[in-house]
């Protein structure tokens, strides 16, 4: 449906001043060059400003009144499952849910590797779509919170990291085996383990030589099934964000990615931590945590073409689908479900 914006009414009020002028010379029909000159001038001027009314008109509408994607469940992979729910209450939201079986043997995790030709192995800035590509997985979300980051107006291009920019992870990580990320002891961010075998489980460190991949995320949003209201209701976390979350079920054999796409007007305006806290309990999770949101969050999978696809709506420098580079991210490698006996 059509939005009456005032770029838009606008351009129609210059239309009719162009159709205005053209009338008033089409009756006098000026013989001088200079008249006709101005008058062209003129005209030309009025069509370039009407010409960028309608573009912003349309860049506007679309910005604050793109329709909502349809709802969505399906099989990815040999034991990956995808939900696509869209709602309007408490306001507009997108909410994508994965869910792992952690018991397929086709299932094989990783967190990104730190950067071996870098400093203290730290890793370098990438997007998730090229995480995804370069290490020839089948599905990939954002990690860990990292830091430095920062974005000043024009943030279309003045913002930290770009992509193959150093950055630190500030919780916990390790990718098969090796250990790249150690926060000092005071830093309260909650510890995701995955052994080589799938076993899944938060915090409870394991010997160094046990370790296999590890991320991790600011808070437990849930624990032994009831909300962590110690964090929920604090700050930043009172307000509707894009959100990331990572969830185990009761036994540990189900892990459930889910995401929430956030500040983007109409389409979805992003999720409270306490009402994130709701989805994980409403789609299976027993304890889970909070991983790095706002601009960060994405998912993608290798799409039919074996390129990267991105199924959830990521908003970088107020763009929406556009993807921020960030530190790290967890990784899944799986089969296609044709393949399957």
């Amino acid at each position: 449906m059509l939005q009456l914006t005032p770029a838009l009414v606008g351009a129609f009020l210059f239309w009719l001043v162009i159709l205005w002028w053209k009338r008033i010379f089409s009756v006098t029909r000026p013989t001088g060059c200079l008249k006709r000159s101005i008058s062209g001038f003129f005209a030309g001027i009025l069509s370039l400003v009407t010409l960028l009314l309608f573009l912003t008109s349309g860049v506007w509408c679309w910005y604050y009144h793109r329709p909502a994607p349809p709802e969505k469940h399906e099989v990815l992979f040999q034991g990956i499952e995808y939900i696509r729910d869209v709602r309007s209450e408490p306001r507009p939201l997108v909410i994508h849910v994965v869910t792992i079986d952690l018991d397929a043997t086709s299932i094989r995790f990783l967190v990104t590797p730190g950067d071996p030709d870098g400093e203290y192995d730290i890793p370098k800035a990438r997007t998730t779509s090229a995480f995804l590509d370069e290490f020839d997985l089948q599905l990939a979300i954002n990690g860990d919170f990292y830091g430095p980051w920062w974005a000043n107006f024009p943030d279309i291009w003045n913002y930290y990291p770009h992509v193959g920019d150093p950055v630190n992870v500030t919780g916990f990580a390790a990718s098969e085996g090796v250990i790249y990320a150690e926060p000092k002891i005071w830093t309260p961010h909650i510890k995701l383990f995955i052994s080589e075998d799938n076993r899944a489980f938060f915090n409870g460190m394991p010997s160094q030589n046990q370790i296999y991949n590890a991320i991790s995320g600011d808070i437990l949003v849930l624990w032994n099934g009831v909300k962590n209201t110690r964090w929920l209701n604090r700050g930043y976390h009172l307000q509707p964000n894009p959100r990331t979350a990572i969830g185990l079920d009761q036994a540990r054999r189900k892990m459930i990615l889910l995401l929430v796409d956030g500040r983007q007007p109409n389409y979805s305006e992003g999720v409270t931590m306490d009402e994130l806290a709701d989805l994980l309990l409403e789609y299976g999770a027993y304890s889970a945590i909070n991983m790095d949101g706002g601009g960060s969050v994405t998912l993608v999978i290798e799409g039919p073409d074996g390129k990267p696809e991105v199924l959830n709506s990521p908003i970088h420098a107020r763009i929406p689908g556009l993807e921020r580079p960030v530190a790290n991210h967890l990784g899944i490698y799986a089969l296609p479900v044709e393949s399957q006996p």
